[in-house]
């Protein structure tokens, strides 16, 4: 499993927000932000694979950034945030699961499990 996972409910419609990109990054010493994964929710508004499974999570700082505007207008749907940015940090090694609770007019997140 991946060591960082996430997945969207989109709290509008009660349903998994399918197709939504996602792309995974972790700061570099000069501002910048690497690449670490991307991809597509699934019909149940997960992102599995979004690291290799062997990759071992080092403690530090990184950012989900979910594209919201593209999701909201396939829907035809109006949306107040064209993207959400999520920024956490890990402290260990282990499984660290970040959902996203979504509506056109808001959102929120928390550590999962």
């Amino acid at each position: 499993m991946s060591a960082i996972t996430t997945h969207i409910l989109d709290t509008s419609i009660g349903k998994p927000a399918q197709n939504v990109s996602i792309v995974l990054e972790k700061p570099n010493a000069d501002g910048t932000w690497s690449l670490l994964g991307k991809g597509q929710t699934n019909a149940d508004g997960r992102l599995p694979g979004l690291l290799a499974d062997d990759i071992k999570l080092q403690p530090g700082i990184y950012r989900l950034v979910f594209d919201t505007q593209s999701y909201f207008k396939a829907q035809g749907v109006k949306a107040f945030y064209p993207s959400v940015t999520i920024v956490f940090q890990t402290t260990d090694q282990s499984h660290y699961h970040v959902p996203l609770l979504l509506n056109p007019y808001g959102y929120s997140t928390y550590r999962g499990s």
